[in-house]
């Protein structure tokens, strides 16, 4: 019997094994049938029936699996794997904040870090952070860019990621509030297929302090979302995007399967599909891959 819906159970593999118990949890919660493993010991696909009245909600089902660490993805069985990926870069493909590594290199870290928390946090609009951040680095040498980038790391399952849905035929975007001297290289490491971001205004080798280009914000994400999928000559719905901060919110509420990941607490409140625990290998066990499938190199 096939059925209309899966509920895909995640460890961290850092932080230890998927715990049978948490899988029969799961199970009970939505009434679901043998599990399917997608990696052993990490992840599993529940299929179960479509939800409907008095079934488990996915915020019940995530509340109640949480004291397992484990992420819980609620989702349809079809349409599953997506045929495009649009990925935020600060704080999902990368481990930090590019600007706020940069700022601390530049000595105005303290005072760049609360903006860009409230930006992030949705407390102030992006434009207007991301103007006031980039003003403090007015004067200061182009070379701490290069300083940074030698200092930062890929996430967890990054390239697996990227090089495993290109192997399948999606089509793959970076696209950051971020700089484009970090977009480009970090594009190029993963292997996106393109890459967008803010241009920094750089002459003689020194930070002007001001943008060389239209800000790259919120809505512009969603823009480059949708132009993406009417060139790849799909509907949203065939689109993965993910992200953490309130600037990926349109992106992420405009895809078929949008994934907060670990994601701020604004962003949670909004964004109902979430990977709080596991890495970025999540993404491709939400579209029902199986880590034998995984292109790694």
């Amino acid at each position: 019997m096939s059925f209309p819906s899966v509920l895909t159970i995640i460890a961290d593999r850092k932080s230890g094994p998927l715990k049978p118990e948490a899988i029969d949890v799961a199970r009970t919660l939505v009434k679901g049938s043998k599990p399917v493993v997608l990696s052993e010991g990490e992840a599993v696909d529940i299929p179960c029936p479509k939800p409907g009245p008095g079934s488990a909600s996915a915020a019940t089902i995530r509340a109640t699996l949480a004291p397992y660490r484990v992420d819980a993805l609620l989702m349809k069985t079809r349409g599953r794997r997506k045929a495009l990926l649009v990925a935020d870069m600060d704080s999902t493909i990368l481990t930090g904040e590019t600007l706020d590594d940069l700022a601390a290199l530049a000595g105005c870290g303290e005072e760049v870090a609360a903006i860009t928390q409230a930006s992030m946090n949705g407390e102030l609009d992006f434009d207007t952070a991301l103007e006031r951040r980039v003003a403090l680095l007015a004067g200061k040498p182009a070379s701490l860019l290069e300083d940074v980038w030698q200092s930062l790391t890929l996430t967890d399952g990054a390239r697996e990621l990227v090089q495993t849905m290109k192997a399948h035929n999606a089509r793959t975007a970076l696209v950051s509030g971020g700089f484009t001297w970090f977009t480009q290289r970090v594009a190029e490491l993963c292997g996106f297929d393109e890459h967008h971001g803010n241009a920094l205004e750089i002459i003689d080798n020194t930070m002007t302090g001001k943008l060389a280009a239209d800000i790259l914000g919120p809505d512009a994400k969603r823009d480059h979302l949708e132009r993406l999928t009417e060139e790849r000559g799909v509907q949203l719905r065939a689109a993965l995007t993910t992200g953490d901060g309130a600037n990926d919110i349109p992106m992420l509420m405009a895809a078929g399967l949008g994934l907060a990941f670990h994601a701020k607490p604004n962003v949670r409140k909004i964004v109902g599909t979430q990977i709080n625990f596991s890495g970025l290998r999540a993404h491709l066990f939400a579209q029902g891959y199986t880590a034998g499938t995984f292109v790694t190199d």
